[in-house]
């Protein structure tokens, strides 16, 4: 299954969603159409497969952002954990937020989600990050400029982690009233 999984990943880089198709993705995979099918009824199924794979990923460096002795050491892992998440693979990562807008959420893709979310949330609880009136807003916003401006870096093909994960950690910590 991972292998055709990696190799929808492959298909969607090299051709985008014009080329993806079930029959690519065997070919590539090296397995048959029949047997794709075995595991993924359709073409939404693989794409949500592939989502939840890539999105496991972020929740696991995350996860471990959390481990950060400080509030904001977490928030600023975090961040680059994002960042390097949308950069390791860019064009894929496009493509696939492309899709999590399109397809409706199985329950794993929002488990996947909520998962970020609490992450955040506890880290905005830190003692050493400003009280903010409303955690769940403001982890909801903070995700959103994260996303946001990361999602805009790949747009325009940024490569430079380092420099993006600044600017991000700029406006997060900006926007919490805190310096960076």
């Amino acid at each position: 299954m991972a292998v055709i999984v990696e190799a929808a990943a492959r298909i969607l880089e090299a051709h985008g969603h014009e080329g993806f198709s079930t029959n690519a993705v065997a070919e590539r995979a090296g397995v048959s159409v029949g047997s794709l099918y075995q595991y993924f009824p359709e073409k939404d199924a693989l794409i949500g497969a592939l989502i939840v794979r890539e999105t496991s990923r972020l929740i696991d460096d995350a996860e471990a952002a959390q481990a950060q002795a400080t509030g904001r050491a977490a928030l600023s892992a975090l961040i680059i954990a994002a960042v390097g998440h949308q950069l390791r693979r860019p064009e894929l990562a496009r493509l696939l937020d492309f899709e999590e807008a399109r397809l409706p959420f199985d329950a794993e893709t929002q488990r996947v989600g909520d998962g970020f979310r609490a992450i955040a949330m506890a880290i905005l609880a830190r003692s050493d990050l400003p009280r903010q009136p409303d955690r769940e807003i403001a982890a909801q916003d903070v995700m959103a400029i994260i996303r946001g401006i990361i999602d805009a870096a790949g747009v325009h093909g940024e490569t430079d982690q380092r420099k993006l994960a600044s600017r991000v950690q700029r406006a997060v910590f900006g926007y919490l009233n805190t310096k960076a």
